[in-house]
């Protein structure tokens, strides 16, 4: 009986003890979770702390940094300057400009207008004189634009009085039509002549503001004498541009009136040989 008890109670505490081991393991596996839960949770709160901290010092300097300024037009900066170099002496500049540039275009649409083909216009003169006579030329003259079929009217207008007096007609209104090509364009030599000499009559008011800048103030550090420089130079600047721009207009004005007067002379030359072809007929 001693025995049995004796195993019973052996038996008892072997299984006590393993309870208790088994129990103190599952302790032991749930305090390491829990160190390992609570590590990564701490590791993530670092990461997202630090990744936040470094969003902000990044956003912070995008905001402190200063921002690129777009570059201007080239309209702004003509704007900007004409505005520095004072409303007086460029306001009269661009005038100049203006003004020669409407008369440079009236001249340029005149002349463009007075081209025409003056071959064909001889070969329809001919052709009207074999088939109708100096009434059919004359009406072919009549219904054609432009300087040279004037001087061919006017030729054929002293048709009945012979030759000579064909020639002459045309030698006069040849001469005026000359004048009214060249009509307007002395003013655009003069604008051209004229601004120039306004932008260097603003540099040398610029120049005495400057010198008057340096009086008052007793120095004459650049701060003091840049504000009349600067109306200097950008007066001399843009009167020498109106007068390229304006120069350029010129010659090809010029070389355009010079191209009619050289066609009105060969195709005078060969109307007075048809006219006085058929005025022996």
């Amino acid at each position: 009986m001693k025995k049995i008890i004796a195993f019973l109670s052996i038996a008892a505490m072997i299984t006590f003890g393993l309870s208790s081991f088994a129990y103190a393991q599952e302790g032991d596996n749930q305090v390491v979770t829990d160190t390992s839960v609570t590590t990564s949770d701490s590791t993530t709160t670092v990461a997202d702390t630090a990744a936040t901290a470094v969003a902000d010092t990044a956003t912070t300097a995008l905001a402190a940094a200063p921002k690129a300024k777009a570059p201007k037009s080239f309209h702004q900066v003509l704007k900007e300057k004409f505005i520095e170099g004072g409303p007086g002496f460029m306001g009269v500049i661009l005038l100049t400009l203006v003004f020669g540039l409407a008369i440079a275009i009236e001249r340029i649409i005149y002349l463009s207008l007075a081209t025409i083909n003056t071959k064909k216009l001889l070969d329809d003169v001919e052709s009207a004189f074999e088939n109708g006579g100096v009434d059919a030329a004359k009406e072919i003259v009549r219904n054609t634009r432009g300087p040279v079929a004037g001087i061919f009217s006017e030729g054929l207008n002293r048709f009945d009085d012979g030759i000579d007096e064909v020639e002459k007609a045309i030698i006069s209104y040849g001469s005026v039509i000359t004048g009214r090509l060249e009509n307007g364009v002395s003013w655009i030599s003069l604008f051209i002549a004229l601004a120039p000499m306004l932008g260097f009559m603003g540099t040398v008011i610029g120049m005495i503001k400057a010198f008057d800048d340096i009086a008052i103030a007793g120095d004459i550090s650049p701060a003091v004498v840049a504000s009349g420089i600067k109306i200097a130079l950008l007066t001399t600047v843009f009167g020498l541009i109106v007068a390229v721009i304006l120069q350029i207009f010129y010659n090809y004005i010029i070389s355009k009136i010079d191209s009619l007067v050289n066609d009105m002379e060969d195709t005078s030359i060969t109307f007075v040989d048809i006219v006085n072809k058929y005025s022996k007929k």
